[in-house]
């Protein structure tokens, strides 16, 4: 394969980095947040729709919250985390359309006249954007531990009532403390996953 970037840069995210279980004290600043955040906002969506949300997880008091809705194996990691990001979508994305996708006037009326299909592009979207994220903090250095283990109705009410977000998925955040790491897991091979048609 030829690369069109370094190799180097190209290999950081998918073949070095690792799922982490355990971090380091190293705290994450709001600019490094933020930064992490810039960059993932240009992953394509369809129609530039963007139904992400996020809430950047880190206080004591925020912490709390989160706790009761996770599945008794995230607890520990999720509570020494120096960060844990719920990612969230917006079910009403639609409202943004005419000012993100201006190319087709008036395509936010699909979605209002059809709540299933916003439901599905909202889930299919905002888990491309949460996986941009992942792939930016890996590219910065930080290491992350998705999680789906966890009671979305509880961190609904916990983060989201009264609002049109509702959560995704969840990952921890900061720099990867080695000593955590488990064996990397076989992957499946292309012929097992893929054809070429």
């Amino acid at each position: 394969m030829t690369y069109l970037i370094d190799p180097a840069v190209f290999e950081q995210p998918f073949l070095h980095a690792r799922s982490a279980n355990r971090f380091t004290s190293d705290a994450i600043g709001d600019d490094a947040l933020k930064a992490l955040y810039e960059a993932a906002k240009f992953g394509p969506t369809s129609m530039n729709c963007q139904p992400m949300r996020l809430v950047f997880v880190r206080s004591a008091a925020a912490k709390a919250k989160l706790k009761d809705a996770l599945a008794p194996g995230n607890v520990e990691k999720t509570m020494a985390a120096p960060v844990t990001v719920i990612v969230a979508m917006d079910r009403q994305f639609h409202e943004q359309l005419a000012t993100q996708f201006p190319a087709v006037p008036g395509i936010a009326g699909m979605y209002v006249a059809n709540a299933g299909l916003a439901a599905e592009t909202a889930l299919r979207n905002a888990s491309l954007q949460g996986a941009y994220l992942m792939i930016a903090a890996r590219l910065a250095g930080l290491a992350v531990g998705p999680m789906s283990g966890f009671d979305r109705a509880k961190v609904d009410e916990a983060f989201f009532r009264d609002t049109t977000w509702t959560t995704n998925f969840l990952f921890n955040l900061g720099v990867a403390d080695p000593a955590g790491y488990r064996p990397r897991g076989p992957r499946l091979s292309f012929d097992e996953v893929a054809r070429i048609e």
